[in-house]
C-alpha cells in the first residue's frame, strides 16, 4: 500500500507542477482534476494513523498558534 501511496502521490505533485505551468485552460482544468483524484486516491491508500495525523494537524496548528498569540 506504501508503493501505491507514493505513486498516486507523486502523479498529483506532476499534475499539479503541469496546472500552474501551463496556459491552456482545458489542459489547467483536466490537470487540477488530476491532481485532486490522485491526492484522493492516496488518503484512501495511506495507513488510518497517517490519516488521522491529517486530519488532527490543522485542529492542534490553530491551537498552538492560538495558545503562542497571548490569549
Amino acid at each position: 500500500m506504501l508503493v501505491s501511496s507514493i505513486i498516486s502521490l507523486g502523479v498529483a505533485s506532476v499534475a499539479t507542477c503541469v496546472s500552474l505551468n501551463t496556459k491552456e485552460e482545458v489542459v489547467k482544468i483536466v490537470t487540477a482534476c488530476t491532481a485532486v483524484l490522485a491526492f484522493l486516491l492516496t488518503l484512501i491508500f495511506v495507513p488510518w494513523e497517517l490519516k488521522l495525523l491529517v486530519i488532527a494537524l490543522p485542529f492542534l496548528w490553530e491551537r498552538f498558534r492560538y495558545n503562542s498569540s497571548g490569549n
